[in-house]
């Protein structure tokens, strides 16, 4: 189980490229820049923890429907399906463009989400920030649909939270380091980032069908070694 909170992480970490690109304008504009030390930092992490617990519960949800997946015998096929549609998504172009629209799609409940954002930043305070980090996870983003899916593939609920909560947690360094170089973080320094992103997300679809393929080994188990 603990190798779903591992991968999580890794996820989170080398593909938070994606977050500083959609997410770093965000963080970027978050109230109290002027702020002693102490409060800007615990300011920034309980931001940063909130969307960690949102992307944790979205992990049970999809979870229990990878669960239904799994008793059903279909998860190695399902490993493979969307490892081959993260390696579609990396290097084909049209793929990515219809992967692009599906983030864009929800764009009515991206402005409901974003109404009480905008009270929370201009009532600003700690209680606030966690809100808004917590509303934050809440936002239309491809990066965090790839997540889940691979979360969908783990066939325990425990075991898609932990990866959730490891991809949560994976984001931090990206994330509070854009809110702590405040506008060094340029938008050209952000789109150049965001050319890594195929890279990541070409990786974790080669592990998920090495994973589906059940060869045996740590990276491939067998279907007798799965949901544990």
């Amino acid at each position: 189980m603990v190798e779903w909170a591992l991968g999580g992480l890794a996820f989170g970490f080398f593909g938070s490229v994606h977050c500083v690109g959609m997410c770093g304008p965000l963080a970027l504009s978050l109230p109290g820049g002027n702020q002693p030390r102490w409060q800007f930092w615990t300011e920034r992490g309980l931001y940063n923890l909130g969307r960690a617990m949102t992307y944790t519960a979205l992990g049970g949800v999809v979870g229990l429907a990878g669960q239904v997946v799994s008793l059903a015998g279909a998860q190695q096929a399902l490993s493979v399906a969307v490892g081959v549609l993260f390696l579609l998504s990396a290097a084909v172009p049209w793929v990515s463009r219809q992967v692009t629209r599906l983030e864009q799609a929800p764009s009515s409940f991206l402005q409901r989400v974003m109404a009480p954002i905008g009270t929370l930043y201009r009532r600003g305070g700690t209680g606030s920030l966690f809100v808004v980090g917590l509303l934050n996870g809440l936002l239309p983003c491809g990066f965090v649909y790839a997540g889940l899916a691979t979360a969908l593939t783990a066939g325990t609920v425990a075991a898609s939270m932990l990866f959730m909560v490891g991809f949560g947690f994976g984001t931090f360094p990206a994330m509070l380091g854009v809110s702590l170089m405040g506008r060094l973080a340029s938008s050209a320094w952000r789109t150049r980032l965001q050319r890594l992103v195929p890279v990541a997300l070409g990786l974790v679809g080669l592990l998920l069908i090495l994973r589906g393929l059940g060869l045996g080994g740590m990276i491939s188990p067998s279907l007798s070694a799965l949901g544990g």
